[in-house]
Formats: structure tokens, C-alpha cells, sequence
């Protein structure tokens, strides 16, 4: 025994190491609602990732705030685990996110840890991919101009607020207006466009309810959306740093996909959430609060957010990212801070409008306030053919929209007008998680603005439409949808036939 014992001591003799390590470490001054001030850390950078030792293993952190005297950190393990006095040290690194094409059809955590319960996401541990979830926005020079559509499948949007791949479109609206399943539409539609590669699509929730994004993530299942979807999940019941977080680490996976030369698209459920959490971060961390409390550097929190959103040039790939931000407005106020910060970011906004919501137009979408300052460009030559008039058409019926309780007055032209607004309306009704390919809006589009729908009553207009196309997919399909899809143009051939379809289909 006593022999094993000198043995033992001598190999740690002999194997002892004089090397002197110097390491810069800091300490816990004082710790709460997941937010720690730490002294000692002189040299941390901002962002930079650090490591608690607390008696419970190692937690991370995030370096945030950067003071004079000490540094206000963000704890992304667990919080209660981190006492006063615990030593910090930098871990000379920058929060990064493990990519690659094994995301796809996975539901994960702001920090890329799966929470679906299917296991690990990657299998091994050779060549990984970490992006780092803050990065510098594509510089101009590697960009190009938006020029492919991305068809949500809605035809109020499609035809007049377009989107392009590349492009970032706000979504605002009051709470419960449809702005999510907006988005999910999108999503679904994306597998269901033949004429485009589907671009993988990434939703990020923000303080939902964990509820609300299980049935999202069912719905994409049963739509077959999650096989090119990746689902990022910040729910309501985690703390407020990895809502703050989830966005980033969604822009860095599509930054992931860009740079594979593929198309992308994210939508941000919702911005509003994200403000809020990082106000109450910054409160935490008694920064300087500003207007409606929230601290100074609030617009540039969304701006290199979105700003990350491009189309590349060939030379550069030609890869896209496209981003849906939401953002919820309170009682239609689109004044208000955060709305205005992100309307002037973004390239156009899709408004939903609560009163057109109640009178049953579904999407709600309030055309006159809606825009898409780029999405034009990427828009298809038979789409733009017909929408110009649709644009034309409706806004003559907002004009005497006020007027319509007293079209027993009015002139033949002016009732005409009313008639045809009606009959566009109806048309531009669309139920949820129903989206229709561009050639079958296009047929319909054209049938509305050529009035082959003027003389049915508007509870009838709806249910004429869905007919109409099942009378064309049956009987034209060949003449008419085909070559619209072929070609996303059309020519006099096809106006023809789509003329010939509309007669023979009132003759029924």
C-alpha cells in the first residue's frame, strides 16, 4: 500500500509542469433576473461570449454592456445557478449558431439546441459550420436588384403588393387580424410553386405561446411545409434574453442557406415582442432609457437585423434572403415608435386593417395603405398585366365607396363602378392556409376586371370564382393556365381563350 502510494507521488513529480499560465478573469459583483454585473473583465469585448464557474458547472453568458468599472452580462443557462463571487472568464468568441441543411424540418432554441424531441441534429462532430448570429449586412457592392417574385399564394398580395425574393415586407396589423397566417401561407405556398425553387423558409417566434407554436408547427406538417421549413422557437415561458436572441440566430441560418447559392425566406413573429425584450434588458441593465422607456439604440436593433436581407449578385453566389417582419400595432396606431422604425427599414408594409377584418374581407388587407416599394420589379409580365387594372378599378370604388347607400341615385357609369369594386372585392377573399398558384390568379384576376362577374350578387361572386377555375382547370387547362406558367406572361393567344372560357362558363 504504502509503496503504491510513494509510486504514484513520484509519476505526479515527474509528470509536473512548470508552465505559468496567465489568465484574465473576473468576478460576480451582483446577479438577477438572468442579468449579471461582473468586475474584472477589462479586456471583454462587446457581445463576446463568457463562462460562469458556479458550483453547478459551467454556465454561458453574453458580455452586453460594457461600463467603465464593470460589465453587465447576459446568463443564457441557468440564472439561479450564478452566485456572487463566481469567477467569469472570456471565452474569446463571438455567440455563433451550428448551421447546415441537417436544421431543416427541426424545431430548435434561439441557441440551435433541438426541442422537437427528435434527438441530436447533427450526427457528427467533423467539418461543423458555426455563422455567428450577429453579422455585418452584405455591403452594396455584393447585392443586386430584386428582379424573382416570392408568391404567397394570396391574391390581394400577389397581385398588388408583391413581394421579391431579397426583399424585406412588413407586416403590421392589430393584434388578431390575420398577420401570422399571412405569413404561414407563404410558407405553404412556397412548396406548391412549380415554376420557382423553393427557397427554405425559417419562422422565428417571439414570445408566443408555446401552444400557438405547436399547432404552427402541425400545420406546416400537415401541409408537408416542414420538409423545407426550419421553426425557431423563443416561447413566452423562457427568459427575455433568448427572445432577444431567436431573431439574429434566424437571419444567421438563412445567411447560412444565402451563401449556399439558395433562396431564403424568414419571417420574425413578431418584432414588437423582440422590442420589448430588449427594453427590459437594457432597463435591467440601467441603461439610459429614452422614449416610451425604451433605450437609444432601438432603431439599429432592427435595422442590422434586416438589413441582412439581400439578393446577391452572381459573382457572389446569387443567393437570397427574404424577411417578413411583424410587427403589432395597438388600436391601428402605425405612428406609434416601433412601427415607424420598421416602416422606414423595410422595403414596403402589408397592412391589416381591424375594421375591413370584422366585415369579413379576409385577408384584411388595407390596399390603400399597403405598399411594396420593390416588389413590382420581381413581379411576373401576366400578373402585372392584370393588376394594373385591378389597382385602377378598386381605387375608383374607394372613391365612391361613400356613396353606396345611394346607387339608386346614381348614374348607370358610376353604379357600374360600384358593381365591378363589389365583384373585385369578393374575388380578392381568400380563406386561410388556402394559397392559389400565380396562372389560377391570374385567370381569375382577369375574369374580375373584365366584369364577367359584374351581374352576380356579391354573397354569389365568391363561390363563381372557385367554379370558374375548376372550369378552367378542366376544360382549359392546356390553353389557358399552361402557358401563363410557362411563360408568366399573357399574350393576346391566351387573353383569347380565357375570353372564349368566360362566355362558355356563363352558358353553363
Amino acid at each position: 500500500m504504502k509503496d503504491s502510494v510513494i509510486e504514484q507521488l513520484k509519476q505526479e513529480i515527474e509528470g509536473f509542469s512548470r508552465e505559468i499560465r496567465a489568465e484574465k478573469i473576473g468576478r460576480v459583483l451582483e446577479v438577477g433576473d438572468g442579468i449579471a454585473k461582473i468586475h474584472g473583465l477589462a479586456e471583454v469585448g462587446a457581445q463576446e461570449m463568457i463562462e460562469f464557474e458556479t458550483g453547478a458547472g459551467a454556465v454561458t453568458g453574453i458580455a452586453f454592456n460594457l461600463g467603465e468599472d464593470s460589465v453587465g452580462a447576459i446568463i443564457l443557462g441557468d440564472a439561479s445557478a450564478v452566485k456572487e463571487g463566481d469567477l467569469v472568464r472570456p471565452l474569446k468568441r463571438v455567440l455563433s449558431i451550428r448551421v447546415g441543411p441537417e436544421l431543416i424540418g427541426r424545431v430548435i432554441d434561439p441557441l440551435g439546441n433541438p426541442v422537437d424531441g427528435r434527438g441530436p441534429i447533427f450526427q457528427e462532430e467533423t467539418g461543423e459550420t458555426y455563422y455567428p448570429i450577429e453579422r455585418v449586412a452584405p455591403s452594396v457592392i455584393t447585392r443586386e436588384p430584386v428582379s424573382t417574385p416570392l408568391h404567397t399564394g394570396i391574391k390581394a398580395i400577389d397581385a398588388m403588393i408583391p413581394i421579391g425574393r431579397g426583399q424585406r415586407e412588413l407586416i403590421i396589423g392589430d393584434r388578431q387580424t390575420g398577420k401570422t397566417s399571412i405569413a404561414i401561407d407563404a410558407i405553404v405556398n412556397q412548396g406548391r410553386d412549380a415554376r420557382y425553387p423553393t427557397p427554405v423558409c425559417i419562422y422565428v417566434a417571439i414570445g408566443q405561446k408555446e401552444s400557438k407554436i405547436a399547432k404552427i408547427v402541425a400545420t406546416l406538417k400537415s401541409f408537408d411545409a416542414l420538409t423545407y421549413t426550419i421553426v425557431v422557437a423563443a416561447p413566452a415561458s423562457i427568459p427575455a434574453a433568448l427572445w432577444y436572441l431567436a431573431p439574429y440566430s434566424g437571419a444567421a441560418i438563412g445567411e447560412y442557406f444565402m451563401g449556399q447559392g439558395k433562396d431564403a425566406l424568414v419571417v420574425y413573429d413578431d418584432l414588437s415582442k423582440h422590442a420589448w425584450a430588449y427594453r427590459e434588458l437594457s432597463l435591467l441593465l440601467r441603461r439610459p432609457p429614452g422614449r416610451e422607456a425604451y433605450p437609444g439604440d432601438i432603431f439599429y436593433l432592427h435595422s442590422r437585423l434586416l438589413e441582412r436581407a439581400a439578393k446577391l449578385s452572381k459573382e457572389y453566389g446569387g443567393g437570397s434572403l427574404t424577411a417578413l417582419p411583424i410587427i403589432e400595432t395597438q388600436l391601428g396606431d402605425v405612428s406609434a415608435y416601433i412601427p415607424t422604425n420598421v416602416i422606414s427599414i423595410t422595403d414596403g408594409q402589408i397592412y391589416l386593417e381591424p375594421e375591413l377584418f370584422y366585415q369579413g374581407v379576409r385577408p384584411a388587407v388595407n390596399v390603400g395603405l399597403s405598399v411594396s416599394r420593390v416588389g413590382s420589379a420581381a413581379q411576373t409580365k401576366a400578373m402585372k398585366k392584370v393588376a394594373g387594372r385591378l389597382r385602377l378599378e378598386l381605387a375608383q370604388y374607394r372613391e365612391l365607396a361613400a356613396f353606396v347607400q345611394f346607387s339608386s341615385e346614381l348614374d348607370e357609369s358610376t353604379k357600374k363602378r360600384i358593381d365591378r369594386g363589389r365583384a373585385l372585392t369578393e374575388i380578392l377573399k381568400q380563406t386561410e392556409l388556402d394559397p392559389m398558384p400565380f396562372e389560377k390568379q391570374v385567370a381569375l384576376i382577369w375574369a374580375g376586371t373584365n366584369g364577367h362577374f359584374d351581374h352576380l350578387p356579391p354573397s354569389e361572386i365568391g363561390s363563381a370564382g372557385a367554379r370558374f377555375l375548376d372550369f378552367v382547370e378542366k376544360l382549359y387547362r392546356k390553353d389557358i393556365l399552361d402557358p401563363i406558367r410557362a411563360s408568366a406572361e399573357l399574350v393576346p393567344e391566351v387573353e383569347q381563350a380565357l375570353e372564349k372560357a368566360a362566355r362558355d362558363f356563363k352558358n353553363i
